[in-house]
């Protein structure tokens, strides 16, 4: 895990993944991809803590999600 700096509130996007009863509020931001970064944090706490992947890392994660959710 690594710092990120903060990014306007504006460029975050909630995941289509989501809970729809506000428990699992997972958003990501692509304001900062151009620089090989994606940042992750729990929309419930948009102060909080940021999370940071490398963009191959963030893809290896959604296609594990993917790949989890069709066989679950």
């Amino acid at each position: 895990m690594s710092t990120c700096p903060r990014t306007n509130t504006n460029e975050w996007t909630k995941s289509s993944y989501s809970g729809g009863d506000g428990g699992e509020c997972l958003e990501f931001s692509r304001g900062l991809v151009a620089r090989g970064v994606v940042p992750v944090r729990d929309s419930k706490q948009c102060a909080g803590p940021v999370l940071t992947f490398s963009c191959e890392g963030w893809g290896a994660f959604v296609d594990a999600v993917r790949e989890e959710s069709t066989t679950a």
